[in-house]
């Protein structure tokens, strides 16, 4: 054992004759164990709503999306859906048309999004989990299921076939119009059922069959704006990617979950890292509590710093002796800080009902443990806390050991 480390293990176990200077190391560590255990709380409090927030918006997000490069269409053909079906870590996959739509319903009428589906669409997707009232929509016919927010918005009822949903598009081309017919193309269709994801795709999306929407936009029979993919579990996406670009060609994009939800990951990722940035900054403030820690501390063993001194202590073993003592204050205080922001975690994520926190009257705050998390906080709290023990280290003089 150095004589360093033997010195500050023995100044950490005895307590000052000045009470104050006890007082401040106490001040110093509980700053130092609130830090630690404040940041790791926030930390899982945003990967939990990272979480429960991805989790509603990517309910209908694919594993994989093949979207036209240039322009907003292209065309499946027999040979390339075979050869896509053959691909071993596709589990299935569904044609599906996006376009904006104009809806009118009983004189009202509202801007949608119109998602045509083929039959596999409900292999890629368990549909029941965003079904809130109806059916599903049976395939080739005008049958509708439409969103929450566009059932309340229209007054929409279920299986009216006396009052039906017109959906209404312009239809391309030059010269003039002389009437309503020549301007859009429309089909009517018949709501079967309404479902509920979040509020964004509630209040603008209405789902129809993938022949439904071909008719309406004029479509041929193999023409699509994309293709939805769901992955075998444990199949390796690059190398699917990669045979998928293969049968589609370079005029198709891929996009996987994540790269769907890019703005949405971005500003949770940016909010995260700003909360994280305060709170460092707070943790900052309170452990240079432990610079005025361990500089009471040094005044307090001047007379014995003398006398290390005069039996041959370097001035580099003294400044090393406080270095450690601070640098073990704060790996103690960030590990205590640390248990006690883990406890508070898991009582949030496991504990009893009526000590949890609450966003609504029945739904807890969303936290995430996540280890990760645990490590940022180690790292940031014991770095912070090393500078702080560095230079309060540094302001031992040799003068001062000297003349103690």
């Amino acid at each position: 054992m150095s004589f360093s480390l033997y010195i500050a293990k023995r100044y950490l176990r005895s307590k000052s004759t000045n009470n104050a200077i006890n007082f401040i190391t106490y001040i110093a560590i509980a700053g130092i164990i609130i830090g630690s255990a404040s940041l790791f709380v926030v930390l899982s409090g945003f990967a939990g709503l990272r979480d429960f927030t991805l989790e509603f918006t990517t309910v209908i997000d694919p594993d994989l999306k093949a979207e036209a490069t240039i322009g907003k269409s292209f065309v499946l053909d027999s040979i390339q859906e075979k050869q896509l079906q053959d691909i071993q870590g596709i589990a299935s996959f569904s044609k599906v048309i996006e376009e904006r739509v104009i809806s009118s319903f009983d004189d009202k009428k509202q801007p949608l999004i119109i998602k045509g589906v083929d039959a596999n669409y409900n292999k890629v997707y368990v549909l029941d989990s965003i079904l809130w009232k109806g059916s599903w929509l049976t395939d080739k016919t005008n049958q509708v299921v439409v969103g929450y927010g566009v059932s309340n918005s229209l007054n929409i009822g279920l299986l009216d076939y006396g009052k039906r949903i017109t959906l209404l598009v312009p239809k391309p081309g030059k010269g003039q119009i002389t009437s309503l017919n020549q301007a859009f193309n429309q089909i009517e269709t018949v709501n079967v059922g309404v479902f509920t994801v979040n509020e964004q795709l509630d209040d603008s999306y209405i789902f129809s069959s993938l022949e439904a929407a071909q008719q309406l936009l004029s479509f041929n029979k193999n023409q699509i704006t994309n293709i939805e993919f769901r992955l075998k579990k444990g199949a390796n996406e690059d190398s699917i990617k990669t045979q998928i670009q293969s049968v589609l060609g370079d005029n198709i994009t891929l996009k996987n979950t994540a790269q769907l939800n890019d703005a949405l990951n971005k500003m949770l990722n940016t909010e995260n890292l700003l909360v994280y940035l305060l709170l460092t900054l707070v943790s900052i403030i309170l452990i240079f509590n432990v610079i005025g820690s361990i500089i009471m501390m040094i005044l307090d063993k001047k007379k014995t710093l003398t006398t290390l001194y005069s039996i041959g202590a370097t001035l580099k073993d003294i400044r090393r002796i406080f270095f450690i003592q601070g640098a073990a204050m704060t790996i103690i205080g960030s590990l205590i800080g640390l248990f006690l922001g883990y406890l508070v975690s898991l009582n949030q994520v496991y504990g009893p009902e009526y000590l949890k926190v609450y966003i609504t009257q029945t739904l807890p705050y969303p936290l995430s443990i996540k280890l990760e998390n645990m490590l940022i906080v180690f790292v940031t709290i014991t770095v912070l806390g090393l500078i702080a023990s560095k230079i309060a280290s540094t302001r031992i003089s040799k003068n001062m050991v000297k003349t103690g």
